[in-house]
């Protein structure tokens, strides 16, 4: 053993406790940069929700100005490919993922497997239409509704049509559908219900995020059908009703599974929501809602979050944008033409998020 004469000894003690202080220092200043670095979360999907999602990244932003979160609305199909390759922090999708999508996510070994979808608001579609000298709220039964994406109701001043809206006088001029190009969620959702409550849709076209149009022209994303209504006389075309609002589109009252033409609004979609049922993972449809005050078209949309990330920042990125949206962010539903979630499907999603590891 060594021993140090007292002058020595405490020389060695000075240097030693230089040492601790400047690396203490050293770690004090490592964790100040850490916090101040920008953060990055990189998204993708439904063009359905792209507002609000946009909105939020704009408010959790300037509460958190480390964390930038970027959104591309680029359609449900082409989100949940871009989640399923990796190339994303979040997809974005309206429609269910298909079990081969989810599979791929659970079974993968490296990187780690694992999916965590949580719903993040409800909304509507809507039949969008712009008649010239025709104003707001035409009604459309179930069987107008397929027969003109059939098209088989070419013009709009068709004897079914004249007869389910006495009151209006219609113009001698052809119907032009307005779709979606692109592999859509919104597609999905509408094509769904038609196949629910058309014999004639369901055999001859069926339902997906991209079918065979029997009529029309196609458009990408929410943006572009409402601009192609906006621009169209004699155009129809299905939308999320934000984007109805935000363009001041006329919308039809469509009947419902109870026989009643209905208006999009909070409570009638509301109504519809609480017909939903959602399984173990939080996803579920119901293409045809029953309930005299529902409205026809409506569903949830879901953020499609890992549960593993390659950086334990990016994971609590993650996790802390998404409880953004399912708490303050759903202040901005109503304004922004969307529904909050109820209560108890909010409760379940905000406890979904522990599923991402932290």
């Amino acid at each position: 053993m060594v021993t140090l004469h007292p002058l020595e000894r405490r020389s060695f003690l000075k240097f030693l406790s230089a040492t601790v202080a400047g690396f203490a220092a050293s770690q004090a200043n490592w964790q100040r940069v850490f916090a101040q670095q920008t953060i990055t979360i990189n998204g993708a999907g439904a063009t359905f929700p792209a507002p609000i999602y946009q909105t939020w990244a704009q408010e959790f932003g300037k509460k958190n100005p480390n964390i930038q979160v970027n959104y591309q609305s680029v359609g449900s199909g082409a989100g949940r490919r871009q989640f399923v390759a990796r190339t994303v922090d979040f997809g974005a999708s309206d429609s269910v993922p298909r079990p081969e999508e989810i599979n791929q996510i659970e079974n993968e070994a490296n990187p780690p497997k694992g999916m965590v979808s949580v719903p993040m608001v409800g909304g509507a579609l809507v039949a969008a239409y712009n008649i010239p000298g025709v104003g707001p709220e035409i009604r459309l039964s179930r069987l107008a509704l397929a027969n003109i994406f059939l098209g088989k109701i070419k013009n709009w001043n068709d004897p079914l049509l004249a007869g389910l809206n006495p009151q209006v006088t219609f113009p001698d001029l052809p119907i032009t559908v307005v779709h979606r190009s692109d592999g859509s969620g919104t597609t999905d959702i509408f094509t769904t219900h038609l196949n629910a409550i058309s014999p004639e849709w369901k055999q001859k076209v069926g339902r997906g995020s991209s079918v065979n149009w029997p009529t029309g022209v196609g458009a990408r994303g929410n943006e572009g059908v409402s601009e192609q209504i906006k621009q169209i006389p004699g155009s129809i075309g299905y939308v999320e009703f934000g984007f109805a609002k935000l363009n001041n589109l006329n919308i039809a009252r469509l009947e419902n599974r109870a026989g009643k033409f209905v208006t999009p609004n909070v409570e009638t979609e509301k109504a519809a929501l609480a017909r939903i049922q959602l399984d173990e993972r939080l996803l579920g449809v119901d293409p045809d809602p029953s309930g005299e005050d529902s409205y026809p078209i409506a569903g949830y949309t879901w953020i499609l979050a890992y549960k593993v990330y390659p950086k334990a920042e990016t994971s609590k990125a993650v996790r802390e944008f998404l409880r953004y949206g399912l708490t303050e962010g759903q202040a901005f539903a109503e304004q922004l033409g969307y529904v909050p979630l109820p209560e108890e499907t909010r409760q379940k999603a905000l406890a979904a998020l522990e599923g991402i590891t932290p």
